[in-house]
């Protein structure tokens, strides 16, 4: 069987656990997960990296930081995992969906400004299998309408918009090391944050309210209370995982990027006859691989594909369904506009195995199934 996803492991993860347990700190923010925070700083040119628990705590502590209250608007697409919306509907606020491009699968940049009301605060667009949205003309619309950009680039991570990190446009940026992640510390997830100014809040709430971390680099001599916060911390067990990953993370990547470019190598005869459709990646963005998917003619021929893909041993999944049309959806958010692509979308794609140790003979024999499926599709 050849699973859609293998959790990436390097060989390290467990030496480097063992240390971390012979360090005899194995909270957070122990020596690991600072490892981490640098590589990621150095990595993405972003002031501030800090470690957390999940993407989904990374963009919570975003709405926080952000002073998303109830009432306000936020543009986002529908086209994206509940964290997205959560984060901003924990804090009260409606969630406004516009569509998606159908090339990238991203917000469509082009629709949001007139999405904005007298109560928006903020945009948070969502970087889709690691392809930058336009980020320079959404950068300009937040700049004219005093907004915040909260980036979700959850699948983001070595990837960039004209030679820039994705998550290091917007004030914040918040990626994930979920286990179907590039790099995987299990669940876990990193805020970045553009400005120093916000560091000081954010390490606060971060770490329940306090300011411990001035304390352990000796600013203060006793930590106090100082405002609202919670347990944003990941265990440096996890971070030593993750970080035996960030080490090989360009042979990760180059990895990755080779089985993606022969899927589309193999595939791409399909593509040509019309049978199904493959991604696009503008010239301007540089992807990391995340994901390789097809596009199919509607959801019926992609569920007859999934289940003969399953009888030949190879497991395909779809994605996500548009959240403006499920019940949270219904009751926290509205749809701006026309879903011309978003829905539609959403019912064509199919997303292939692609993982860290994924082989080239796997490849070939999954774009052969595919290909043999579609000689008897009319």
């Amino acid at each position: 069987m050849i699973n859609f996803n293998v959790p990436p492991y390097t060989g390290k993860e467990v030496e480097y656990m063992k240390e971390a347990i012979e360090n005899q700190k194995i909270c957070g923010d122990g020596p690991f997960t600072k490892k981490c925070n640098e590589w990621i700083e150095e990595e993405t040119g972003t002031a501030k990296c800090l470690l957390t628990t999940s993407c989904t705590h990374a963009t919570e502590m975003a709405a926080f930081l952000a002073d998303i209250k109830e009432g306000d608007e936020v543009i986002l697409p529908s086209y994206t995992f509940v964290s997205t919306a959560n984060a901003f509907v924990l804090r009260g606020a409606k969630a406004v969906f516009v569509d998606i491009r159908p090339d990238t699968m991203n917000i469509d940049e082009k629709l949001i400004e007139d999405a904005i009301t007298e109560r928006t605060r903020a945009i948070a667009p969502v970087h889709y299998a690691g392809v930058g949205c336009e980020m320079d003309e959404i950068m300009d619309i937040a700049k004219r309408h005093n907004l915040a950009v909260i980036e979700d680039a959850a699948q983001g991570i070595m990837a960039s918009y004209k030679g820039k990190a994705l998550g290091t446009f917007g004030e914040f940026g918040c990626f994930s090391f979920h286990e179907t992640k590039n790099f995987s510390m299990g669940e876990g997830g990193a805020l970045l944050i553009r400005d120093k100014e916000n560091i000081e809040a954010a390490e606060i709430l971060r770490e329940k309210g306090t300011d411990r971390s001035k304390y352990y680099r000796g600013q203060v001599d006793k930590y106090r209370w100082q405002n609202y916060g919670s347990s944003y911390l990941p265990s440096d067990l996890n971070a030593a995982y993750l970080y035996a990953q960030l080490e090989l993370a360009q042979e990760i990547t180059q990895a990755r990027l080779a089985r993606w470019e022969q899927y589309k190598e193999l595939l791409t005869p399909l593509e040509k006859e019309g049978k199904i459709e493959l991604p696009f990646i503008p010239e301007h963005c540089t992807h990391n691989a995340h994901m390789f998917y097809i596009k199919t003619k509607d959801m019926d021929e992609r569920s007859r594909l999934i289940e003969y893909l399953k009888k030949k041993e190879i497991l395909s999944v779809f994605h996500y369904i548009p959240l403006h049309s499920a019940p949270a959806g219904i009751k926290y958010g509205r749809f701006h506009g026309e879903d011309k692509y978003t829905t539609k979308e959403s019912e064509r794609i199919l997303r292939l195995p692609m993982f860290y140790k994924l082989t080239a003979d796997e490849v070939e024999y999954i774009t052969e199934q595919i290909k043999e499926f579609y000689k008897y599709e009319a």
